[in-house]
C-alpha cells in the first residue's frame, strides 16, 4: 500500500506538503503545478487515505513518537520546567518516546520538524491555530496552561482562577482592602513567524472581577516575568507613593524581586506590607520571610498532558479539558492587615 512518504519522495517534496495537499488545507501556499504533480502520482500510486475509524486500534508494539513545544520561559520560571519533567517521567508508561523538543522565541518552527510525530504537547502561550498550518495531525495536540481559541484540541490547565479568588479571600478575612497585582505582560507566541498577540492573565482578570465584586480600588502593574521585573515593577510601586497592605505577585520568581526591592527599602514583610504568590517553586520555602503561595501542581499536568494525548491517539475523538486543583500554602509573608494610625 502506498503511504504519503511514497508519494513525496516521487513528486519531490515533503511529506507535511503531501498531507496537506490531500488533505485540502487552504492555508497551505504552494504553485498549482505542484498540487497537481501530487495528486497525479498519488493516482498512479493508487494511494488509499486511511480512515478514522481504522487508525483507532491501539498502537502495539512501537512506541508512539511525540514533541514537546515550549516558551523559553523554562529558564525564568521553574514551574514550566516541572510540567515537562511530567511528561518526561511517564512517557514510557503508555509506549510514548519523547522524540523532539522545541522552544518557541528563538527560530521559527517549521513543517517539515514535525513530520513523523504522531502528537505534540504544547507548553505555555503559544498560537495553537499558527501551530495547526503546519501540524496535519490537528485533534492529537494537547494544549498545557492556556486555553486556546480552538476547540478541537485536549487542554489541561492549573485552576488559577480559583486560586487566585482564594487568594484574594484570605487577604480579605484579614483586614486587607488595598491590595495591588503584580504580574508579568500576557502575551502568545506564534511559532511561524515569532509574532506575539496581547492577552489578559487569568490571575489579572479574576483579582479585577474579585476586587470591583467588592467595590475595592484595582491597581494593576505589569512588566517582565522574572525576578528582575518583580524588583523593577515594586520599585515602581514604592516611587509612587501609594503602598497598599498587600501585593499579589502572579509567580514565585517575580516574588524574588517583589521581596529584593522591599527590603531594600526597608519596607518589612509581613509586618508592613503583605505578600503573595503562586507557583510554590523550591525556593519559596527558603526566601526571607518564607513565601505564602498557591501551589500549582505542575508535573500532574504534564503526566495528564500524556495520558489524554495517549486516549487521543487510541481514538478519542471528543476534546477534553482537565483542570487540576491548586493549594493555597501558608507561611510568613502573609499577616492581618497593618491598623492605620
Amino acid at each position: 500500500m502506498a503511504t504519503i512518504k511514497d508519494i513525496a519522495e516521487k513528486a519531490n517534496v515533503s511529506t507535511a506538503t503531501v498531507s496537506r495537499i490531500l488533505n485540502k488545507d487552504q492555508t497551505l501556499s504552494v504553485t498549482e503545478e505542484t498540487k497537481k504533480r501530487v495528486m497525479k502520482v498519488a493516482s498512479e500510486l493508487d494511494y488509499k487515505p486511511v480512515r478514522k475509524k481504522q487508525t483507532k486500534e491501539i498502537k502495539r508494539g512501537n512506541n508512539y513518537q511525540i514533541g514537546i513545544i515550549f516558551l523559553n520561559d523554562e529558564a525564568i520560571d521553574p514551574y514550566f520546567q516541572s510540567i515537562r519533567l511530567g511528561v518526561e517521567t511517564i512517557c514510557s508508561q503508555f509506549s510514548i518516546n519523547l522524540a523532539v523538543m522545541m522552544t518557541v522565541g528563538n527560530t521559527p518552527i517549521a513543517s517539515e520538524g514535525l513530520v513523523g510525530l504522531d502528537g505534540l504537547i504544547v507548553i505555555g502561550d503559544i498560537d495553537i491555530a499558527d501551530l495547526q498550518t503546519l501540524y496535519m495531525e490537528n485533534e492529537h495536540i494537547i494544549a498545557v496552561d492556556q486555553v486556546p481559541a480552538v476547540s478541537n484540541i485536549d487542554v489541561v490547565v492549573a485552576d488559577l482562577k480559583g486560586a487566585t479568588r482564594n487568594v484574594l479571600n484570605h487577604l480579605f478575612e484579614l483586614g486587607h482592602t488595598e491590595i495591588t497585582y503584580i504580574g508579568g505582560e500576557g502575551k502568545v507566541y506564534s511559532v511561524s513567524n515569532l509574532h506575539t498577540a496581547a492577552k489578559v492573565d487569568i490571575r489579572r482578570k479574576t483579582y479585577e472581577q474579585v476586587m470591583k465584586e467588592n467595590g475595592l480600588i484595582c491597581h494593576v502593574l505589569e512588566g517582565d516575568w522574572g525576578p528582575s521585573g518583580g524588583y523593577s515593577l515594586t520599585k515602581q510601586l514604592i516611587d509612587s507613593k501609594q503602598i497598599p497592605t498587600a501585593i499579589v505577585v502572579a509567580s514565585d520568581p517575580m516574588a524574588l524581586g517583589v521581596l529584593r526591592a522591599l527590603h531594600e527599602n526597608d519596607i518589612n514583610v509581613p509586618q508592613d506590607i503583605s505578600v503573595f504568590s503562586f507557583d510554590d517553586i523550591e525556593a519559596a520555602a527558603f526566601m526571607n520571610p518564607r513565601l505564602s503561595t498557591v501551589k500549582v501542581y505542575g508535573e500532574e499536568m504534564g503526566k495528564t498532558a500524556v495520558k489524554l494525548l495517549y486516549d487521543r491517539l487510541n481514538g478519542r475523538s471528543v476534546p477534553m479539558k482537565v483542570t487540576i486543583p491548586t493549594e493555597l500554602v501558608f507561611r510568613d509573608s502573609v499577616s492581618d492587615a497593618k491598623k492605620s494610625e
